[in-house]
């Protein structure tokens, strides 16, 4: 299996994703190969300083970057030889099976629309994350690839993050919520309320509307949102654990009994910070693409890279996009008669 790296995306490239490559190529010498895709003179400088050991890596040169503040689609069409449409393209010419990107994220999603379609059925792609939770962790979706969303394009989220739910993470049936500011189906905006209406007649295991205190309670196992809100949902939840740690170490820093107990309790905390850490996680699949799609956060480290290239290589290896197109041939519910 061959990944492609946009080695020139993220806030610390080409550096940190050079070893997060390595870590990751190391992990699986065998089966794994990447393909780091950027400038080669810089790559090549930072992958000197590694010891890269058994690792199957190869580099792709691209002249040109696109910035994390530049307009993506103007960016995608003027700079063709950027990392990321050509990391795309290598997926297009079948000469790599997934991309992993920290770059910018409107020049990835649309790059990935320009050069290889959705998939069979899907009206839009989504942003899928994956939060923690009190029980088993829950799919959120859509997290920032669609600000502006109609009722059919919820119900295809809630589809795609079904499956990505049962085939990735092994959760069996998952109960779908609808993000909403009340329980009841006449809350909420037009756009969340005729959505309510497609969910529940659909038979996907729809729990109903789910509020923003419920998420983290581990009220749904997959739960559906427009772009809009679910970008701000996301980066508001990482900012409070941001916060609550600085927090806590103020706190213990102040009080010598504190520190006491800190170093009796460091395994109970490292354990919850290890579930509170997006690099856990590695990144974000682009749902709904003809093909396997890994956004990393911008300030990804090494372990997030390596995470979200091995997210990708589980991605690919159990067929999820195949399961996708799949489910919505096989749907209950006529999706043909609302796309």
């Amino acid at each position: 299996m061959r990944i492609a790296v946009d080695a020139m995306g993220g806030d610390h490239s080409p550096g940190v994703i050079a070893r997060g490559a390595v870590e990751a190529a190391m992990s699986d010498p065998k089966g794994l190969e990447i393909a780091l895709v950027g400038d080669e003179a810089g790559i090549r400088a930072e992958l000197d300083k590694i010891s890269a050991g058994s690792a199957k890596l190869d580099i792709v040169h691209a002249s040109q970057t696109i910035g994390m503040s530049e307009p993506p689609a103007v960016a995608v069409r003027r700079k063709k030889d950027a990392s990321i449409p050509v990391a795309v393209r290598l997926m297009k010419e079948g000469k790599a099976d997934a991309l992993v990107s920290a770059g910018n994220t409107g020049a990835v999603v649309a790059s990935s629309l320009v050069t290889l379609g959705r998939l069979h059925g899907v009206s839009r792609p989504a942003i899928s994350t994956y939060w923690p939770t009190s029980k088993r962790g829950a799919v959120v979706l859509d997290a920032g690839a669609n600000y502006e969303c109609l009722p059919k394009h919820l119900l295809h989220f809630a589809v795609m993050g079904t499956v990505f739910a049962e085939h990735q993470h092994g959760i069996e049936n998952p109960r779908v919520g609808l993000l909403n500011i009340g329980e009841e189906p006449s809350k909420g905006n037009e756009l969340v309320r005729e959505a309510y209406k497609l969910l529940n007649n659909s038979d996907l295991n729809f729990i109903g509307n789910v509020e923003g205190r419920d998420v983290f309670g581990g009220a749904a196992d997959v739960v559906v949102c427009d772009g809009f809100v679910g970008n701000v949902a996301l980066k508001l939840s990482e900012s409070i654990i941001s916060f609550l740690t600085h927090m806590v170490k103020q706190e213990i820093r102040k009080r010598i009994m504190a520190k006491i107990g800190t170093m009796l309790l460091r395994g109970a905390f490292n354990s919850v910070r290890t579930k509170l850490d997006y690099a856990e996680y590695g990144g974000a699949p682009l749902l709904g693409v003809n093909g396997v799609i890994i956004i990393s956060h911008g300030k990804s480290s090494s372990r997030a890279i390596k995470n979200a290239i091995l997210v990708a290589k589980k991605f690919v290896d159990r067929g999820v996009n195949d399961h996708i197109e799949e489910r919505f041939k096989g749907l209950v519910s006529d999706l043909a008669e609302i796309t």
